[in-house]
């Protein structure tokens, strides 16, 4: 059995093909999948409940972890295919933080799937950020957008363009910081080789010896990644 707890976004858009090409190659390996908070993907991890834990925000901060950098990735801004936004950006316009700031926005929840870039950005221009709803799962903060709440911020790996036909998406990576989403592990724990199979297949640099590397570390030294 295989343990693994997940934010809602890893778990609905990030994990679905590793776990398909997991199961082909392990097919007598049964799988659990936790969904939380990436506080409680953490907690989750230390307490022995999961295996592997995979977050963008918090899991780097538990000393209890070893928690290994896996993929970058970027905001985009999604609006209904009639928004003003999107005949701009059709157009071959820039977006900027003072065009988003005159909309009321409707994305992530504090913690969640790089929320706090977000605010960081319209801080730093002294910008107000009007959020009109919050929400950890972006197919919710896709739907409201679609019924005119506002306009959304979500991961770009949650945006696609077959199934979201109501919608356009404008690139965000010059508004907002990047994100690092990571996959964490209880420091000093035994791995079975299976889980290490898991690993690799959702960010391929992480390979075996790497890991145990890291594993046999100690909190904050990551002179071996």
């Amino acid at each position: 059995m295989l343990r693994i707890a997940a934010t809602h976004s890893q778990a609905r858009y990030a994990l679905p093909p590793v776990v398909r090409d997991f199961r082909a190659g392990h097919p007598r390996v049964s799988l659990h999948m936790h969904q939380g908070s990436p506080h409680q993907v953490a907690r989750l991890l230390i307490e022995g409940q999961a295996d592997v834990g995979i977050a963008t925000e918090a899991l780097a901060s538990y000393h209890e972890l070893v928690a290994l950098p896996c993929y970058s990735w970027t905001h985009v801004v999604v609006v209904p295919t009639d928004h003003e936004l999107a005949r701009f950006s059709q157009r071959g316009g820039s977006l900027t933080l003072q065009q988003l700031a005159r909309f009321p926005i409707v994305t992530y929840e504090s913690g969640y799937t790089g929320r706090a870039h977000i605010d960081q950005a319209f801080d730093k221009a002294g910008l107000t950020l009007e959020v009109v709803l919050q929400a950890m799962d972006a197919d919710v903060i896709k739907t409201y957008v679609e019924l005119g709440l506002g306009v959304g911020i979500v991961a770009a790996i949650a945006f696609d363009k077959d199934r979201d036909r109501q919608l356009h998406a404008i690139d965000a990576s010059h508004l907002f910081a990047a994100n690092m989403t990571r996959l964490a592990v209880r420091r000093g724990s035994y791995l079975r080789d299976f889980v290490y199979d898991f690993i690799a297949a959702f960010a391929s640099p992480l390979t075996k010896p790497l890991v145990q590397r890291a594993l046999l570390a100690p909190a904050g030294d990551d002179s071996g990644l």
